[in-house]
């Protein structure tokens, strides 16, 4: 069973920055290296939305509108994890950011890591 824990998230000030990681373990047949990777957030009362995702080699990424310049999504095959570079937060990017690994009709979901941008 995959299972994906995140970290790196916690209370910033806006225009601050903060590096969200994803650790997966528990693949069974298939490498990390095959999963398309991507991270997910929902803020109170709002839909969970896809913020950036990246190919299996990383040679391939894509980002929310409201992100893009600001995020960077990146991964480490070799440490089976997945990163998100997070810079001039806004108070807007306050929510519960998740990581997600695909791979043709299977997902996984990590369980949810906090990240509040306030003064």
């Amino acid at each position: 069973q995959v299972q994906l824990v995140e970290s790196g998230g916690g209370l910033v000030q806006p225009g601050g920055s903060l590096r969200l990681s994803c650790a997966a373990s528990g693949f069974s047949g298939f490498t990390f290296s095959v999963y398309r990777m991507s991270w997910h957030r929902q803020a109170p009362g709002k839909e969970r939305e896809l913020v950036a995702g990246i190919t299996g080699d990383g040679g391939g990424t894509n980002y929310a509108d409201s992100v893009k310049g600001r995020f960077t999504i990146s991964r480490d095959n070799a440490k089976n994890t997945v990163y998100l570079q997070m810079n001039s937060l806004k108070p807007g990017d306050t929510a519960v950011y998740y990581c997600r690994a695909t791979l043709g009709p299977s997902g996984y979901w990590g369980q949810g890591t906090q990240v509040t941008v306030s003064s």
